[in-house]
């Protein structure tokens, strides 16, 4: 009888209980969250867990404000250089005529990607310059919201994402980059969301290559050169799957073919222009400078040894760079549990060790400048490693991420002792300003003068949209008397037609540091090579030309003047 009730008692119990295990589960759990928070300080409730990264939402607009108010200052300067030169004309034309074909400047080979968005762009907001560099910054923080998931894909850590971020932003080429509209910084976004899908995490088979695929094909519509890292990539896939399984060889292949999609849109861009210009890469003077003419072996090893500075030195690099090979030297740090701390993954760091090598070796034979921007996805990789060897290694490893950011900020207002290009940090902002004063004083005091100059200021007296004048232009391009720079040979030339020109805007064409006791390279070899030249000072153009300075201002290694000449016979417009 008792068994029996108890029987009886027991089977409603059973039958219920797989319905009521849920609700009963929420219930355990809710109560243990509720005993957890009484016992728990007001602070430490806030604070949320340091493993637990936060969501890419949350993300962007805090590295979008970040980025938006280190870079106020720098928002309505007009365009510098490349910019004025190529991508802002090429945008402009797409923007007023429709053309993917740039109309008012050189045909190049660059893929059209950054004119649509630019004129996108213009078309909701304006055609202004805060425009442009707003749109820009916005490419930008896309590709630091890229390096917070790579860091936290390979290392997990949410820490070493936020110091991988900061330091990438905070690096001097990024930091100037982030408002340039070069089409450096769209591809280098793109292609670091690609490698977020291709690089392996310590999961195995954890990568998503169809979005890596559509992410590099992305990059490779912004410029052309992004198809060199899938290209590494594809290179890396079939030498590590040769000689392997025929599973692994398989996947190999799928990978290297995933990779390889970049290529198609790219084809596809080269042969419309092949249609419209008869031409697959751009104009014969175009290929020439960044390409026939770099394929000189004394050229590629002085080149390449420019790469590696770049890379692993330039712009205080070296700080992380050595402080990750003095932390090598020590043992890993261990966890309270004894247990060694998360790294990036071998298969990972050799995929890193292939993109940076191949874009290295690439970058010196294409390009006929050697200019850092070409480089830009490549930094946060390294920085990346240099992080993770920190936390790895050190135990107080933040105060080297510290060190490492205070030398980005003392290069990014501080020149280094040797020739760069300008827009490597802020001094591009003090050229812009430069050139700003100095042409608003030749406007003011000879408007109707034929004026001597060279590129880009030829361009910036003549081209309301560049920023510098206000439309109407103050002169037509038949008022300006152009040199290629302001060496003693065109300065000769110039003298040998004193009529052609009654004022004259000269400028520093080349950054002029402090001599250092020793080159990287012959002076021969960089004059050759490298498109080293010494203009004459502002003093001895004057002499040369028989003219009067009227107006001249010098900001360290870069100066600006205006030469007056007065001559019996003023030159004829």
């Amino acid at each position: 009888m008792t068994h029996s009730s108890a029987s009886q008692s027991n089977e409603p119990k059973h039958a219920s209980e797989p319905a009521l295990r849920p609700i009963l589960s929420a219930f355990s759990r809710l109560r243990r969250l509720l005993t957890l928070r009484r016992n728990t300080p007001q602070l430490l409730r806030l604070a949320p867990s340091p493993n637990v990264p936060m969501p890419l939402w949350m993300i962007f607009p805090v590295i979008f404000a970040a980025l938006y108010l280190t870079h106020w200052s720098l928002l309505r300067l007009p365009y510098y250089w490349d910019e004025a030169g190529y991508y802002i004309p090429a945008a402009w034309d797409f923007f007023r005529t429709g053309s993917l074909i740039p109309v008012t400047t050189a045909v190049s080979a660059h893929p059209p990607l950054e004119s649509i968005y630019l004129a996108l762009w213009w078309r909701v907001c304006g055609f202004y310059p805060f425009v442009t560099r707003e749109a820009v910054l916005i490419v930008a923080s896309v590709g630091l919201l890229a390096v917070w998931r790579l860091a936290i894909r390979l290392n997990g850590n949410p820490l070493v994402a936020f110091w991988t971020v900061l330091l990438t932003g905070l690096y001097p080429i990024w930091f100037a980059q982030s408002t340039l509209a070069h089409a450096d910084i769209f591809a280098a976004s793109a292609t670091l969301w690609a490698l977020v899908y291709a690089l392996p995490d310590q999961r195995p088979g954890n990568r998503q290559i169809w979005l890596a695929a559509l992410w590099f094909s992305i990059a490779a519509l912004a410029k052309e050169t992004a198809v060199i890292t899938p290209m590494a990539l594809v290179a890396f896939e079939l030498t590590s799957g040769f000689r392997k399984t025929k599973a692994i060889r398989r996947h190999s292949y799928l990978l290297a073919a995933a990779y390889s999609f970049c290529l198609l849109p790219l084809a596809a861009w080269f042969v419309y222009m092949h249609v419209r210009t008869g031409t697959y890469l751009g104009a014969p003077g175009f290929i020439s400078y960044n390409a026939t003419n770099t394929l000189t072996p004394l050229r590629f090893f002085a080149a390449f040894g420019h790469r590696l500075l770049h890379l692993f030195a330039h712009m205080n690099m070296f700080v992380p760079v050595l402080c990750t090979i003095a932390a090598m030297l020590l043992d890993p740090v261990r966890d309270q549990n004894g247990n060694l701390l998360v790294r990036i993954s071998f298969p990972a760091q050799a995929r890193i060790c292939a993109v940076l090598l191949a874009n290295a070796l690439a970058f010196s034979v294409l390009g006929g400048a050697l200019l850092t921007r070409y480089l830009l996805p490549l930094y946060p990789l390294i920085l990346l490693v240099a992080v993770s060897t920190f936390h790895r290694r050190v135990r107080y490893w933040q105060l080297l991420a510290v060190f490492s950011a205070a030398a980005f900020l003392v290069a990014l207002f501080i020149d280094p002792p040797y020739g760069f290009a300008p827009e490597d940090n802020l001094a591009y902002a003090r050229v812009v300003r430069l050139h700003q004063r100095a042409i608003h004083e030749l406007v003011a005091r000879y408007p109707g003068s034929t004026v001597l100059t060279a590129w880009p200021v030829s361009d910036e007296l003549t081209r309301p949209e560049l920023g510098y004048v206000k439309a109407p232009a103050p002169f037509t391009p038949s008022d300006i008397a152009r040199l290629e720079d302001f060496t003693a040979a065109q300065i000769n030339k110039a003298a040998q037609n004193p009529g052609e020109f009654s004022t004259a805007l000269v400028f520093s064409t080349k950054n002029e540091p402090a001599s250092l006791p020793f080159h990287l390279n012959s002076p021969a070899v960089e004059t050759e090579y490298f498109g080293l030249h010494r203009d004459l000072t502002p003093v001895e153009i004057a002499k040369q030309l028989e003219g009067d300075i009227v107006w001249r201002q010098s900001d360290g290694a870069e100066w600006a003047a205006v030469i007056r000449f007065h001559r019996a016979v003023e030159a004829q417009r």
